[in-house]
């Protein structure tokens, strides 16, 4: 009887243990995006896809409202100028100003590239949350370009809206910036990583400035992003993501 209880006293111990490393990892997760988050976003990009042997620039705005509404205007180069994406809930619409046309996108298109670069549709259309969507645990500390990280696994929660299979995170300790993911398909098999690099303050938050997305198939291939502006909080309403705006948003 006292065996049975000691085994008693240590699976209950397990079993907390387990539960406050799960409540770790989700508040370590909360306060990554509680960084930049607000009740809007306003950006400004620089977006390099570099390919052997060439390399390609556009630039970008965007606007997004928690994770219900996001608007991306391209503003160069010249043939992209004035194209237009546009979330509103689980819908999405691409405006192409040189047909004149608005069309439709199905969210089976999420995990496709987005403008040709490494990134995603689901990437710059904020539909999935890394906090809201997945599972977290704590796995481990990990030195990052020489910042102590938590490394977290994010699984994907039952009929979360996600395209992937999972995702590691390197978050760290000091300013809980997420400055490295690896990201998974549904076969655990590594699609890509993303790196962030040279933090920068914009009005009273700091953040990666410089992020760098590389396929795992195609090691020669990357995508940087570089925030070159961020504003938080400005008054944006619901009414701004609006069809007839993506039309005339500058």
């Amino acid at each position: 009887m006292r065996y049975l209880s000691f085994i008693v006293v240590i699976l209950f111990f397990v079993a907390g243990t387990a539960q406050t490393k799960q409540a770790d990892a989700t508040s370590i997760v909360k306060k990554a995006t509680q960084k930049l988050e607000g009740e809007t976003l306003y950006s400004e990009v620089t977006m390099q896809v570099v390919r052997p042997g060439w390399q390609n620039e556009m630039t970008l705005k965007s606007w997004s409202k928690r994770y219900k509404y996001a608007l991306i205007l391209i503003t160069a180069p010249a043939k992209d100028k004035g194209q237009t994406y546009l979330k509103r809930e689980n819908d999405l619409w691409n405006w192409l100003p040189g047909i004149q046309k608005t069309v439709k996108l199905s969210v089976t298109l999420m995990s496709q590239s987005w403008m040709g670069s490494d990134f995603n549709n689901e990437d710059l259309i904020n539909k999935s949350s890394f906090l809201n969507d997945y599972h977290h645990k704590l796995l481990d500390m990990e030195v990052i370009r020489g910042s102590e990280c938590y490394t977290i696994e994010l699984m994907p929660k039952e009929d979360a809206p996600v395209v992937w299979g999972k995702v590691n995170l390197w978050i760290s300790k000091d300013g809980f910036d997420q400055l490295k993911a690896v990201f998974y398909d549904e076969n655990m098999e590594v699609v890509r990583t993303m790196n962030a690099f040279d933090i920068k303050k914009f009005g009273n938050k700091t953040t990666p400035s410089r992020i760098e997305m590389q396929p795992a198939d195609k090691p020669r291939n990357k995508t940087i992003m570089i925030i070159d502006n961020y504003e938080f909080d400005l008054p944006i309403s619901d009414d701004f993501f609006s069809l007839q705006n993506m039309r005339r948003v500058r």
